[in-house]
């Protein structure tokens, strides 16, 4: 090449290859302040691609896995409300035994059979109430709609079946959709004689029967009055007078006391009386309890019913990256409320132990039907076990697929890096060796 002014080509060559260095280099850069070896789409396509399709596998996986563990809190949300259950139902098995035994008197039997009660209640009560991240899990289906409990069947029930109705004004009928009924005491009895009136047929000892004067409260539901004795006063002072619980005996130990062929039932304690009513309609009542009733301005009961049977709760966890069903594992979970167990209604009270002994086969059924529910549960949550072990061997293998393809190798581009900073210097120095080539012929012009 002659020596020249106007193009100074050796510079260009020069500058051309630092540009290519210094852009090799700024990658380089870029791939070991990242950690990824493709940070565009431009830095390998096809790896981006497979990559992306890998990423997508890994992330669906990983809230699998989630999805999975989630699954097992709330099979044990469900296993440990059961195993409250278990315990109750075992506690029955206990009370039936017990009061099957023939050296309990009618007094005793009733005694074991408020424990009875109560234990039903809260079965029924768990069965209500437990739920996982505002899933009921023991509530069942009603239809389509899960945890939803409906009353229609156990209100005609009452109604239509038992004949639990009454001729007060502040009687409300069982609410289909609730399930709560209010029933309303009649006006204090003052001071009538049981000589007269709507007691005419019972028996107290001599003057007794003349002399004595009852405070009470009633109320009549269906076919049957139940009468709270308040207290018993001398119609004539120095006379004979009985007491609450003599008027209470003679009362119930007469065959028709108000003398029209009614059954009336009496009591000394408002506690005795609603759980007479609960237990005159157990399989369909739950609870009686008592009320001071604003409105009307008088003692008022609440009935409370059992929900009607649902069928069971089905509970589908997605397991698996994919849409497909083989990506999900269902579980079924039974209504295990008193009715769901068949205890509502359980009775083991009486003069003799034969309703009890009844009832120590129903209390086994009752049994049988949660331990199958949690050795279902228990099953599911084996699997669900191994689901996430498999799942996170998955995303472990699949992520160091990905990272292959992804991450930077850096002691690779560690050496790409300290290469091309050794180009990069002697880029530069070539650079300014040719921008002073041309000054030579500076000496040919003077």
């Amino acid at each position: 090449m002659g020596m020249i002014v106007k193009h100074n080509l050796t510079a260009m060559n020069s500058n051309r290859m630092l540009g290519l260095t210094t852009t090799s280099q700024a990658r380089a850069t870029e791939k070991l302040s990242s950690g990824y070896k493709i940070n565009r789409a431009a830095d390998d396509a096809a790896g981006l691609a497979i990559s992306e399709k890998m990423r997508k596998q890994i992330r669906g996986l990983t809230q699998a896995s989630l999805n999975a563990q989630d699954g097992i809190s709330a099979v044990q949300t469900a296993d440990g409300a059961l195993n409250e259950v278990h315990d109750m139902v075992q506690r029955l098995t206990e009370l039936a035994v017990k009061s099957a035994n023939g050296t309990l008197s009618e007094s005793d039997r009733d005694a074991v059979q408020n424990e009875v009660d109560q234990l039903i209640a809260e079965i029924d009560r768990v069965s209500t109430t437990t739920k996982f991240n505002e899933t009921y899990l023991l509530r069942g289906s009603n239809g389509s709609v899960s945890g939803d409990l409906s009353y229609s069947k156990a209100a005609a029930s009452l109604t239509n079946n038992l004949q639990f109705t009454q001729t007060s004004a502040g009687f409300v009928q069982p609410d289909p959709q609730t399930g709560t009924a209010r029933l309303t005491f009649d006006a204090p009895i003052p001071g009538n004689t049981l000589a007269s009136g709507k007691y005419t047929n019972i028996k107290l000892n001599g003057a007794a029967q003349t002399n004595t004067q009852i405070s009470a409260r009633q109320i009549t539901v269906g076919n049957t009055t139940y009468v709270l004795i308040e207290n018993t006063s001398a119609k004539n002072s120095g006379a004979d007078k009985a007491s609450a619980s003599a008027v209470v005996k003679a009362i119930n130990d007469a065959k028709d006391p108000a003398g029209d062929g009614s059954t009336v039932k009496a009591f000394t304690s408002m506690d005795s009386l609603i759980s007479s009513i609960r237990r005159q309609y157990g399989s369909e009542l739950k609870a009686v309890t008592s009320y001071y009733d604003e409105v009307l301005k008088t003692i008022a009961l609440k009935a409370e019913a059992f929900a009607d049977l649902n069928d069971a709760i089905d509970l589908s966890l997605h397991v698996g990256t994919d849409s497909s069903n083989d990506n999900k594992i269902y579980m079924n979970i039974s209504q295990l409320s008193a009715r769901g167990l068949g205890l509502n209604g359980l009775k083991i009270n009486g003069d003799d132990g034969d309703a009890a002994t009844q009832a120590i086969d129903i209390i086994s059924d009752a049994l049988q039907k949660v331990s199958n529910q949690r050795a279902s549960l228990g099953a599911i949550q084996n699997r669900l076990e191994h689901t996430i072990a498999n799942l996170d061997n998955v995303v472990e293998n699949t992520t160091s697929a990905e990272a292959s393809i992804r991450d930077t190798d850096m002691a690779t581009q560690m050496v790409e890096y300290s290469n091309n900073q050794i180009l990069a210097q002697a880029g530069q120095a070539m650079l300014a060796q040719a921008n002073q080539a041309t000054s030579g012929v500076l000496s040919l012009l003077q």
